[in-house]
């Protein structure tokens, strides 16, 4: 049985973000989940090191949230929103408001971060249009940023390695500077920042008229290698953002809900966005349903006689899914009854004090982290920050090794990842941090 399910994934599949040829050497299948343990086909356990892919927060088999789902397919389990509405996704709309940035007043439903963004470049791109401004139809993206693999949201993306091969696909967008302190010439949090702002506004003071939005992660950027920007870094933006008139997209897809020690991460600087794209968290990790919010502003550049033209013609089959909807509702009522985001805020010190053991390695560069979301950038040379050639593929060996050890995450090139559930116990993140330890250790000693 074992085998042979072995061998239908590698006929039969075919594996996002995955060279296959690697899938066929270091075939996994995973069979089941409790707490924050994953257990595969063989009965070997897991640690969910990055969380099933940034997402679950409660852990796996989370009675409550079970539960929800079961008592929702009572009812039904999907209908439309194409011009109705179902309960579950009314109310969590109320509920989803009552916890964003003040401004944010309404909830448009897909299915992922990447349509969610999709959306919210779509929205811009209508909302001066509909205003009589159709000339302000161009994009601003952060050098380095990931937005999702949606063709839109791969245009205002910089990631070379995921996006180069698309490039005949994608529509043109302004790149600015990002700081990304660790590789920055001066290393001064303060001199990265100032000089990514000027180089922003110089930007927008010459393309403000053609701009209809800026697209920037929330204080960190994810696939880029856990960047996390520097103070005053995110609102700088959102106040050259509000000088020029152009709107401020901002994704939370990654850093939402909670995973920061924010409910989402633009609240460390009380920054408003116009637009903002979340997912992931929002059912606990379980259903895929993600959430574009917009100010009465955007929504009132919308609304009109059906004749005018101005409608949002946008829509997804499982739009406002009734058991994704379910699940989201339920996992919300545990982020208050169980304090998940003040627990993070507590857990991150914990956290931090256990990854800055890692920077005792000699070929451990950099530790970045905010919340329980960080990145070990693991270099050839620390006195020179020198990187690993890519062909060594240092931090796919290591997450080759963590596996072996017994815990499971994705690299970033030569970044690992760590972001475990939300609701890891100080045991659990101590008992992660030293599989990291000692996979980094053994590999990086390594003769490549």
């Amino acid at each position: 049985m074992r085998q042979s399910i072995i061998e239908k994934s590698k006929k039969y599949l075919w594996l996002p973000f995955t060279q296959m040829k690697d899938y066929d050497e270091n075939p996994l299948i995973i069979k089941s989940g409790n707490g924050i343990k994953l257990k595969d086909i063989n009965g070997k356990e897991y640690y969910d090191g990055f969380s099933s892919v940034w997402l679950n927060v409660h852990g796996h088999r989370k009675k409550e949230l079970d539960e929800a789902i079961k008592k929702q397919l009572e009812k039904i389990a999907h209908s439309t929103l194409l011009g109705m509405t179902n309960v579950p996704a009314t109310e969590l709309a109320e509920m989803l408001i009552n916890i964003t940035p003040d401004k944010l007043t309404r909830v448009f439903y897909s299915d992922s971060g990447a349509e969610a963004m999709e959306i919210a470049l779509k929205m811009a791109f209508q909302y001066w249009k509909n205003r009589g401004k159709p000339e302000k139809q161009k994009f601003i993206s952060m050098k380095n940023g990931y937005h999702g693999d949606t063709i839109g949201a791969v245009s205002v993306g910089s990631i070379e390695l995921f996006h180069h091969v698309y490039g005949p696909l994608m529509f043109e967008s302004f790149k600015a500077p990002i700081p990304y302190i660790y590789r920055s010439e001066s290393g001064d949090p303060e001199q990265c920042r100032d000089e990514c702002l000027e180089a922003l506004e110089q930007l927008l003071t010459e393309h403000h008229g053609e701009i209809a939005a800026l697209t920037i992660e929330s204080m960190v950027q994810g696939a880029s290698g856990m960047i996390v920007m520097p103070d005053g870094f995110l609102s700088g933006v959102r106040q050259l953002c509000t000088k020029y008139d152009v709107l401020m997209i901002v994704d939370e897809v990654a850093t939402g809900f909670g995973r920061t020690g924010k409910m989402f991460a633009c609240e460390h600087e009380n920054v408003q966005p116009d637009l903002m794209a979340a997912g992931k968290g929002i059912t606990g990790g379980y259903l895929p349903i993600a959430v574009t919010f917009a100010t009465e502003a955007i929504y009132e550049a919308f609304y009109d006689d059906y004749e005018k033209g101005k409608t949002f013609y946008h829509g997804h089959s499982y739009t406002g899914n009734q058991l994704g909807c379910a699940v989201a509702i339920e996992n919300l009522r545990l982020f208050e009854a169980e304090r998940i985001v003040e627990q993070v805020a507590e857990k991150s010190k914990t956290a931090e004090l256990l990854l800055h053991d890692l920077k005792s390695l000699p070929h451990v560069g950099d530790v970045r982290q905010l919340g329980l979301m960080a990145g070990i950038e693991l270099v050839q040379t620390k006195e020179t920050k020198q990187p690993y050639p890519p062909e060594q593929r240092v931090g796919y060996q290591v997450s080759l090794k963590m596996r072996e050890l017994g815990m499971l995450t994705r690299p970033l090139g030569d970044v690992v990842a760590f972001l475990p559930p939300l609701a890891s116990t100080t045991e659990e993140l101590k008992a992660m941090v030293s599989i990291m330890k000692e996979a980094i250790r053994e590999v990086t000693s390594r003769e490549f």
